[in-house]
């Protein structure tokens, strides 16, 4: 019988140059919703933070497969899709590749996908559970790439990759 252990994993955030880009055109074609979110909270995609209170913030369309699929040649084909993410509505000091605990307030479903860019499956997760239930289904050779959404609106909340070199 074969073991084999969950690797470690990098968090990645929506790339600065990426964010920069959307804060121009959403890949919707679209421009930003541009706010101030008075109470704060919302989940920043850029830093994987939460907004505070009186920040101001952009909502866009994001298509993350794609811009994975962009980076490594995959094709996605009909698993691409374009959701709603919320970012800093201006520059951002960005994030480490680190789990980010704080920003996981509810139930996530972690997306597995293989390296043309089809899904393989999902995992329904409490934030206590989402690092580790990353890390087993990237240990899988199969996985290519994570992708972490709230389970409530299916919204992209971060990728999660093997960590190393891509």
């Amino acid at each position: 019988m074969t073991t084999t252990t969950a690797p470690a994993t990098t968090v990645r955030p929506i790339d600065p140059a990426v964010h920069r880009a959307l804060l121009v055109s959403d890949d919707a074609g679209r421009p930003p919703v541009r706010s101030v979110d008075e109470a704060g909270g919302a989940p920043l995609r850029c830093c994987l933070a939460r907004a505070l209170p009186g920040e101001r913030i952009a909502l866009v369309g994001y298509a993350p497969l794609r811009r994975w699929a962009a980076a490594t040649g995959a094709d996605p084909g009909p698993y691409d899709e374009v959701g709603p993410v919320f970012l800093h509505d201006g520059p951002c000091s960005g994030t480490g590749a680190q789990w980010p605990a704080a920003f996981h307030t509810g139930d996530r479903v972690l997306r597995a996908y293989d390296p043309r860019g089809h899904i393989l499956g999902g995992v329904p997760v409490t934030p206590e559970t989402a690092e580790a239930a990353a890390a087993a289904l990237l240990a899988d050779p199969e996985v290519a790439v994570v992708h972490v959404r709230a389970l409530q609106f299916g919204c992209f909340m971060h990728e999660v990759h093997r960590a190393g070199p891509q």
